[in-house]
């Protein structure tokens, strides 16, 4: 146990030397003060894929309906509740929208903090989608941009946090638990055999994710262009970032949308797909594997 304190240690004093001093406002929040929890939760989340999949190789796929109805409820409300509470937050410290800097509203600053903090938890509740595709043996739908997102995304939100917990960074949240309610609540309805038939707006919550990013871009580098003294290292690291999302995002998006269907396959009963936070899936699978309209076991 001491030596995993002196690693513990050393690991943050080198996180505190690369990025400075961290923000007080936070300190002693669930999973902030140490690096160690979300780098070791998010290799735990890599080891579940890869040992599961293993795992599932020769076993039949798990029928998880009530739990992806569930999942998905819990994951729309959390949303809803962030995207309200962010709204509510940033207009009683009336943000700015093209540059906020990480100081000036007060409470408000502390409200959107919390809030931004169970964005950043959000994410490895968000781990259970791909865990999901292992179980219903969906490994193809495990993607180098599903895996990239999902890891990347939870380790990104622990350097949020910690440095700037506020200000700018309430825009990219607001906006994604948006995208959150809708997807989310899709994916949910999806799993109800009855409702599949109402469920045509799949390809406009993919647009709607990507315009999600180039917005971002757009408002991150507002504040590059009139400084309020937001670090600017932050908004070129997070321009950067999405950037690599709008890139492997439009990639996904013209395989997915603009290949043209062959006559054969027009012939063949129609298998469409769906995105689950930029990443998409056979149609049925939302069915929890009953694709080949056997129970999976």
């Amino acid at each position: 146990q001491e030596h995993l304190k002196a690693f513990d240690h050393e690991v943050n004093a080198f996180v505190d030397y690369m990025f400075g001093p961290r923000d007080a406002r936070v300190r002693g929040w669930f999973l902030l003060d140490s690096y160690l929890p979300t780098f070791f939760l998010t290799g735990a989340y890599l080891l579940c894929i890869w040992l599961g999949n293993k795992f599932m190789k020769n076993r039949p796929p798990f029928s998880l309906r009530a739990h992806l109805i569930t999942y998905n409820l819990g994951i729309t409300l959390l949303s809803l509740y962030m995207f309200i509470e962010l709204i509510l937050a940033t207009w009683e410290g009336s943000y700015n929208l093209q540059c906020q800097n990480l100081h000036s509203a007060g409470e408000a600053d502390i409200r959107v903090a919390k809030v931004l903090w169970w964005y950043y938890f959000s994410k490895v509740i968000e781990f259970m989608d791909t865990i999901f595709f292992v179980l219903r043996k969906k490994s193809s739908q495990i993607t180098f941009l599903h895996v990239y997102h999902h890891a990347t995304m939870f380790n990104i939100w622990w350097c949020v946090l910690n440095w700037i917990p506020c200000g700018q960074s309430f825009f990219g949240p607001t906006l994604n638990s948006f995208i959150h309610v809708l997807m989310y609540s899709y994916y949910g309805l999806s799993v109800i055999p009855s409702m599949r038939k109402y469920l045509w707006w799949k390809k406009y919550l993919t647009q709607a994710q990507l315009i999600q990013f180039l917005l971002t871009i757009v408002h991150t580098l507002s504040a590059a262009v009139k400084p309020c003294g937001f670090p600017f290292g932050c908004l070129m690291f997070q321009s950067s970032y999405m950037a690599t999302l709008v890139i492997l995002f439009i990639n996904f998006y013209v395989k997915t949308y603009r290949k043209a269907p062959s006559r054969t396959a027009v012939k063949e009963t129609p298998v469409t797909t769906e995105t689950k936070n930029g990443f998409h899936k056979d149609y049925f699978a939302a069915a929890n594997g009953f694709l080949n309209n056997k129970k999976a076991q």
